[in-house]
């Protein structure tokens, strides 16, 4: 009989305890959504001037990243962290880096494929005209403008977050950057590699 209310008591104490156990939860440099977003079809271009479809989302995870060959600073910030962080992210599930020009004019295939292969020549560098570009960067939660004056030396305002297509091609998670006074706003790799862990194992 003692040994039956041992054995009650204890179950009842793990029930206590799983249920006090708060649920792990990205950190608030991210934005998970509860229900990921389909994404309407699209056809980019690569560096090998070869389309690129909502169906290469498919079967893995993908970070997207917006930029420019002519950035100064956040994009090859950014790229670089992005080489480390999905070698990290590798460990855990099948992935694939995006670098989305959003600067078409000049970032020619030529541009593109050597600026991204000083990086990672895995990563697809891919972009389109922006009558499709720009909807395509607004679906995926991201945003750009141009600031032309006329020349062709110009800048491009765009998104420092990356966005996370999941393996079934919706639209799962943000991870935004830092900002800092004096700083440029930059990804906190430690942060987001976590953050995609909890965001696999909630995916499970």
């Amino acid at each position: 009989m003692r040994l039956i209310l041992m054995f009650t008591v204890m179950s009842i104490l793990i029930c206590i305890l799983s249920a006090c156990s708060p649920e792990e939860s990205v950190s608030e440099l991210t934005v998970h959504y509860p229900e990921p977003k389909q994404l309407n079809a699209f056809t980019l271009s690569d560096q090998y001037e070869q389309p690129v479809t909502n169906a290469h989302f498919l079967g893995r995870w993908n970070l997207l990243f917006l930029g420019y060959t002519s950035c100064p600073d956040i994009c090859p910030m950014t790229l670089s962290k992005l080489t480390h962080i999905n070698t990290k992210i590798r460990q855990l599930a099948d992935s694939q880096v995006w670098f989305i020009s959003v600067d078409p004019s000049r970032d020619t295939s030529a541009k593109r494929q050597a600026y991204i292969a000083y990086f990672d020549d895995t990563f697809i560098a891919a972009t389109q005209q922006h009558k499709v570009l720009f909807p395509f960067v607004r679906d995926i939660g991201l945003i750009y403008a141009i600031n032309e004056d006329g020349g062709s030396d110009y800048y491009v305002d765009h998104s420092a977050s990356i966005a996370l297509i999941n393996p079934q091609g919706k639209l799962e998670a943000i991870f935004k950057p830092e900002f800092k006074k004096g700083e440029v706003p930059n990804i906190n790799a430690e942060k987001m590699v976590r953050d995609f862990r909890i965001i696999l194992e909630k995916s499970k």
